[in-house]
């Protein structure tokens, strides 16, 4: 399915955005924390042409029916829309209630295709939103930089979409670069660029999707989300960004041994994201091995935000020489991500998939990413 054989014309421009990997960094961006994610050579395009009048026509090569999906800008609101449409139409409403005056501005055709996986945690989602939020923003000549659009488009999920995630995602999206990693504080939106430097170093990451789907607007990811605003309530502070490993022992004495456990994760994470920018600075990627590790086991036993498929696949590739793994997304499925010597990464691989075969676990899809440049205009 194309643009062409949905509306019968040829598009008039084509905007991409990547999904991301994050290398570490995980439930702390709604915390006010840091996170590490980077830009995927995985992409979702929108493909676009300008209307005569105020409507918004969406269709995608994920709908096999064909189906358009029409709304008028006048109509714009959460009631009015559901399923994925509403990653696109989500995008216009947000960027109205975020300021931008849409009086008389025209609408659009738009058609969706994509190659980042659907459910496996590389953030699908605001791969569609932030090339929609780029090409719209310029379409409509609104004057927005990058950093805006990523609010526009974690506004958008949160408030149309109903999934109560961070920044972390549209940042990534938006401003990835090759071979490096997007060093991002939650709470300011202050960015910096730390090269990966993966390619000098003959290392690759491996790409485990379990294939074990989750939905973030469903109850797991809200009652972590729910759980961290508790303990930094009892901690008194305005977000646990401002609870540091010092304070862990008082926020034993404080809390109920479930919440103090969601706690511990977010506070030792923002530690971990802090260490490995500072080694790959210091002592490039073959030196964060460890972290990783800490980091996955720490969302093992602490937020339990893993399954089973997912400690299989992080213990099967440590087992066969990964410099370092751990989930990667939201959790209760999704993905794992490996970083392996570019020769072991085939080995590695088929001991992840020879181990899920023996546990009964359906088959994992593998694949390598590079850390790519984000939105852009095709």
């Amino acid at each position: 399915m194309t643009f062409q054989q949905v509306y019968g014309y040829e598009p008039s421009v084509r905007y991409s955005a990547p999904g991301r990997v994050n290398l570490i960094g995980e439930h702390t961006d709604y915390n006010d924390g840091y996170v590490l994610p980077f830009a995927i050579d995985r992409r979702t395009t929108a493909s676009i042409a300008p209307r005569a009048d105020r409507v918004i026509r969406v269709a995608s090569a994920f709908d096999e029916a064909g189906g358009i999906v029409s709304l008028s800008l006048d109509e714009l609101s959460p009631e009015a829309m559901d399923g994925w449409s509403a990653y696109v139409f989500g995008i216009a409403w947000a960027l109205r209630e975020q300021g931008s005056d849409l009086t008389g501005k025209t609408g659009f055709d738009v058609f969706i295709e994509s190659d980042v996986p659907v459910g496996a945690g590389l953030s699908s989602s605001a791969a569609i939103e932030c090339g929609v939020a780029l090409a719209f923003n310029d379409l409509w000549e609104l004057g927005l930089d990058r950093k805006t659009l990523a609010r526009v488009g974690q506004y958008s999920e949160n408030h149309a979409v109903g999934a109560p995630t961070g920044i972390m995602d549209q940042s990534a999206s938006l401003l990835g670069e090759r071979d490096a990693v997007v060093f991002l504080d939650c709470r300011t939106l202050d960015t910096a660029v730390v090269d990966l430097a993966l390619e000098a170093n003959g290392l690759e990451v491996l790409v485990i999707d379990t294939r074990v789907e989750h939905a973030h607007a469903t109850g797991g990811y809200a009652a972590r989300r729910a759980s961290c605003e508790k303990g930094a309530r009892v901690l008194g502070v305005e977000a646990l960004r401002d609870v540091s490993i010092e304070d862990l022992p008082r926020a034993q004495e404080l809390l109920d041994d479930e919440t103090f456990r969601r706690v511990r994760h977010i506070v030792t994470e923002d530690q971990r994201v802090l260490d490995t920018v500072r080694t790959l600075r210091e002592h490039g990627p073959r030196a964060i091995g460890s972290l990783l590790v800490a980091s996955h086991e720490s969302m093992r036993d602490d937020f339990e935000i893993s399954v089973p498929e997912l400690d299989l696949a992080v213990a099967t590739a440590m087992e066969h020489g990964a410099v370092g793994a751990r989930m990667t997304g939201g959790g209760f499925g999704g993905a794992a991500i490996a970083l392996v010597d570019r020769e072991a990464r085939d080995a590695v691989a088929a001991a992840v998939t020879s181990a899920f075969a023996a546990a009964g676990f359906r088959e994992p899809n593998t694949f390598t990413v590079r850390a790519a440049q984000g939105a852009r205009r095709d």
